[in-house]
């Protein structure tokens, strides 16, 4: 698990010669690879593996492995804003589904909103704001499956325990 910063690819390698979130990785010697990705703009928890029908599970939207976000939005968001996004939006690629939207709070025209969906469309937190008029100014996923990112600090990471790496594999059938 990687607290992954801004500004870094969640790719092996890119061709514009941008960070790539394996740069942060010392010390493995597998080959391992990101589980989906995360913006060039977000920060937070990534998963790396290599095994490749874990991450099948764990990004197919079948499997409804739920990943959490906080995002802070710019101006003010109510509970009917808030109901909005529980519902789910119309985005261009077909609904959102629904989500858990709770208000975390609001501070200098800004509100902080946890959010956790289902899906992992790209860039789909966003555009669920977008949908909404709300422009999403930091977002951070926090939570993927029953992993927490806690206080793991930006560009560092840690390997699963045990327990974790077992509990994420029962939530998509492989033990």
């Amino acid at each position: 698990m990687l607290n992954k910063p801004f500004a870094y690819i969640s790719s092996l390698n890119d061709p514009e010669g941008r960070p790539v979130v394996t740069d942060l990785l010392q010390g493995i010697p597998q080959r391992i690879y990101p589980v989906g990705r995360l913006d060039f703009d977000s920060l937070g928890l990534l998963l790396f593996t290599n095994d490749g029908e874990w991450t099948y599970r764990l990004t197919h939207p079948s499997y409804q492995i739920p990943r959490t976000y906080k995002a802070t939005v710019e101006g003010e968001i109510h509970k009917d804003t808030l109901d909005i996004l529980r519902r789910g939006v119309q985005l261009d690629d077909g609904p959102s589904g629904p989500a858990t939207a709770t208000l975390i709070g609001r501070e200098r025209g800004r509100t902080q909103v946890r959010l956790t969906i289902t899906q992992g469309r790209p860039r789909q937190v966003r555009r669920m704001f977008a949908a909404i008029n709300c422009q999403v100014i930091h977002l951070i996923r926090i939570g993927f499956g029953s992993l927490r990112l806690g206080d793991l600090k930006v560009g560092k990471y840690r390997h699963l325990t045990t327990d974790e790496l077992y509990k994420m594999k029962k939530s998509v059938g492989l033990v």
